[in-house]
């Protein structure tokens, strides 16, 4: 009886060490990075769809509810203040921040019709509540674009395993200064509207400051931390550069400037953020 007792104490033993082992495994698979998810739920106005279940997670995803061959703006305004972005033509949905935080948001769909002229195609009115008003800066969205098979992604995971935020953060500042080229070919044939590419630009260790910029900010992400993506002016040059919240405080960083890629600068000035 003995015997037996102790066999199937040790059995429980090793089946709840099994199991807490499979949660811990778990735990640390999913990390702290947070992913957006689609829901089936969407809001429809003319040629406009959207998904707005994300909406309190500093987010929502945008499409076109038909192809085309014209060119596509989408408007996003909240107080004012307005972010205009291209919108695919193809009917898939893309990924769009929240960037200002709680409030009453319009989004309008335009379409191109000839020359510079755009028509109004259908517009929504969106009311969002967000209890972290940083939370559009822990997602990807459309120019901070990445997805948990990206290799920065991973590469932030290994690097800041086992750290707290400051040092984490540390660890990809000094990731990026040591591990880039500037791409100098790029920054002469690069077109207007050009999004920053994380995975391209990742795999060839090398971008120009939207690039370099947009891999920091995915990388400090997946990790918990805030970050933005500024652009605006380094003094009278087109520049980009990021700001992290870190303890309450915002931390500025410019990848470009820790590779010696930008000259001494005297004064940053923003135009939009992401």
């Amino acid at each position: 009886m003995r015997d037996k007792a102790g066999r199937f104490g040790m059995m429980v033993a090793v089946l709840i060490c099994l199991f807490a082992c499979i949660a811990v495994s778990a735990s640390a698979d999913s990390g702290t990075a947070i992913w957006p998810q689609q829901s089936v739920i969407t809001n429809a106005s003319g040629k406009l769809v959207m998904d707005a279940s994300g909406a309190s997670d500093g987010y929502f995803f945008a499409a076109v509810s038909y192809q085309t061959s014209h060119r596509l703006k989408l408007r996003v305004i909240k107080d004012g203040t307005t972010f205009t972005y291209d919108l695919k033509t193809d009917t898939s949905y893309e990924l769009f921040p929240l960037q200002l935080g709680t409030g009453y948001y319009e989004i309008y769909l335009y379409e191109n019709v000839s020359g510079k002229k755009y028509s109004q195609e259908g517009v929504v009115g969106l009311y969002v509540t967000m209890e972290n008003p940083e939370a559009p800066f822990l997602v990807p969205s459309q120019y901070i674009s990445y997805t948990r098979l990206s290799e920065a992604v991973a590469m932030a995971d290994s690097i800041c395993a086992g750290k707290g935020e400051k040092e984490a953060y540390d660890a990809v500042c000094k990731f990026m200064s040591t591990s880039f080229v500037y791409d100098f070919i790029k920054a002469v044939t690069i077109k207007p509207g050009m999004l920053p590419d994380i995975d391209g630009s990742y795999a060839k260790r090398m971008g120009v400051c939207q690039d370099l910029s947009a891999i920091t900010c995915c990388m400090l992400r997946t990790q918990g931390i805030p970050a933005r993506m500024i652009i605006g002016y380094a003094d009278k040059q087109y520049h980009a550069w990021t700001m992290t919240k870190l303890g309450g405080k915002d931390v500025f960083f410019d990848p470009t400037a820790a590779i010696s890629a930008i000259s001494s600068v005297k004064e940053y000035s923003m135009e939009r953020y992401y």
